[in-house]
């Protein structure tokens, strides 16, 4: 993901039209709205005073395509802060993007959401979201039996020993290699191995790897880091992974693969917005797609500063 950076005259109309996509300044959307100012405006504007704005209006002061892009991003995060969006914030969406030129999946896919069709809500999701990528590298490495064996693994109705000893070989590196550091997250969480039932399929364990070299913890506030820091180096669809967090903590709707707990309005959280932004801005610094086709294991031996160091991991 490329993050652009409008000017102050551009800002404040961007504003002005992403109040009138929250509805309601509640906390959550106030503390996003504060976030973005402060890591991606660089203004201070009182949003209690904003103004409204008019499709139109908008439209005249975005000249940039690619700024346009990403504030229509922008409208479908802000329309997940708390609950399933309204109509109304759907048909102010689809305004503003239709203004802007702008035509944006995603818009569609909250839609059907709000439309109460959860069966295309979920299957339009699916195909453009990073679960659909791990099933592809899964069948790529794998074929047609790899993707079975790893959907059966992560419900827990298959075991596949000699996969799992690899990863617990992994404690006899030193303890400054990324793969001794993975291994301790599995440990240290009790979480499942790979080829272990209920363990994770090869193909996503690329999110644990991020978890360690981004030194994001597994707590809620964890998660909605890390999945920003991913997005931010994501090459393909990066909107959905923000969407997927939002949609599992600002929502409330189950969309993760596992068992994981579902909340409401999480951005009401003090400062998570700004850190959920800082590991955006992050992310976009990173040299390398590690979501898609990363081949980990020459580098699980490798000591993780280095590894941090080839990819462009500050921090």
């Amino acid at each position: 993901m490329e993050l652009h950076y409008p000017d102050p005259g551009e800002a404040y109309l961007g504003l002005r039209a992403m109040k009138m996509v929250a509805e309601t300044l509640t906390p959550a959307a106030r503390h996003l709205l504060t976030a973005v100012q402060t890591h991606i405006l660089h203004t201070d504007y009182d949003l209690d005073t904003l103004p409204s704005i008019t499709p139109g209006e908008l439209a005249q002061g975005f000249p940039r395509p690619a700024l346009r892009e990403q504030f229509v991003q922008g409208m479908v995060v802000m329309s997940l802060v708390d609950d399933v969006p309204t109509p109304a914030q759907i048909q102010r969406m689809e305004a503003f993007a239709t203004a802007l030129g702008v035509a944006q999946p995603a818009i569609q896919n909250i839609k059907f959401l709000t439309e109460k069709n959860s069966l295309l809500f979920r299957l339009d999701f699916m195909r453009r979201s990073h679960l659909r990528s791990m099933v592809a590298d899964q069948f790529q490495n794998q074929v047609f039996w790899g993707v079975v064996k790893g959907f059966l693994g992560l419900r827990g109705f298959l075991e596949e020993p000699e996969l799992a000893a690899k990863y617990h070989q992994l404690k006899n590196l030193p303890p400054a290699t990324l793969g001794y550091q993975l291994w301790h997250h599995y440990q240290s969480h009790d979480f499942a191995f790979p080829g272990e039932r209920f363990g994770f399929p090869e193909a996503a364990i690329y999110h644990d790897l991020c978890h360690v070299l981004g030194g994001y913890d597994t707590s809620v506030g964890g998660e909605m880091q890390v999945t920003a820091f991913i997005a931010g180096f994501r090459r393909t669809y990066p909107l959905y992974l923000l969407m997927f967090v939002q949609l599992q903590f600002g929502v409330g709707v189950k969309v993760a693969p596992i068992e994981t707990a579902s909340t409401q309005s999480i951005l009401a959280t003090p400062g998570l917005a700004d850190v959920m932004f800082q590991a955006l801005k992050r992310g976009t610094g990173v040299n390398t797609d590690l979501s898609e086709g990363w081949d980990f294991w020459p580098d699980l031996a490798q000591p993780i500063n280095k590894v941090r160091e080839r990819f462009h991991i500050q921090g």
